[in-house]
Parts: structure tokens; C-alpha cells; sequence
């Protein structure tokens, strides 16, 4: 019983703690979407076509690609334009922006 114990702790607290990290203020993402919704919606649902939509989206999904774009590592299509408006993000403004959008349905 003692062996199972410890896994199952050790888990509980990995999982907890990646979580706790990873959480992004959604009403301070919201204060940081003004730009995004030009082409992505103020809601998160894309005017344009071409535009993929937010809403609702993986959260850990738009923090990579945020993260990517940032760095520019991400190219091809809108590329150039998202490098430009995610260099002066944080990491902090990109978990909030991402839990932002994420929590829209």
C-alpha cells in the first residue's frame, strides 16, 4: 500500500503545480485582445475568412503559437504580422491573452 501511496502523491502535485503555472488571468487578457480583434474578432470569432478563430481554442495550443511567433520560429502565411504583434508580449501577457480566449465558447 505504501509503494502506491508515494505515485499517486508525487502525480497529485505534478499536475497540480503544472496547472497553477500555466493559468493566465483571463479578465487581464481580455484588457490585452484590443489588437487581436481587428482580424480575430472581439470575441474571438474572426471576421475575415482567412483568420483562424479564438475562441475557445486550446489554451496551451495559443500559448505555443504566441510563443513561436514571438520568437520567430513560426512562419508562413499572417507569420510576419503575428511576429510583429506578439514581440513585445510577455510571457505573462501571452498566458493571459491565451486564457482569455480560451474561456470564450
Amino acid at each position: 500500500m505504501k509503494r502506491l501511496i508515494f505515485p499517486l502523491v508525487a502525480l497529485t502535485v505534478l499536475f497540480s503545480a503544472n496547472s497553477a503555472f500555466a493559468a493566465g488571468d483571463i479578465v487581464a487578457g481580455k484588457a490585452k485582445t484590443a489588437l487581436c480583434a481587428s482580424c480575430h474578432g472581439a470575441n474571438g470569432i474572426a471576421v475575415i475568412g482567412m483568420y483562424p478563430n479564438l475562441a475557445g481554442q486550446n489554451e496551451a495550443y495559443l500559448i505555443s503559437a504566441l510563443t513561436s511567433y514571438r520568437g520567430k520560429e513560426r512562419n508562413g502565411g499572417m507569420a510576419a504580422i503575428m511576429q510583429m504583434q506578439a514581440a513585445n508580449l510577455s510571457d505573462a501577457d501571452i498566458e493571459d491573452i491565451a486564457a482569455y480566449f480560451s474561456s470564450l465558447k
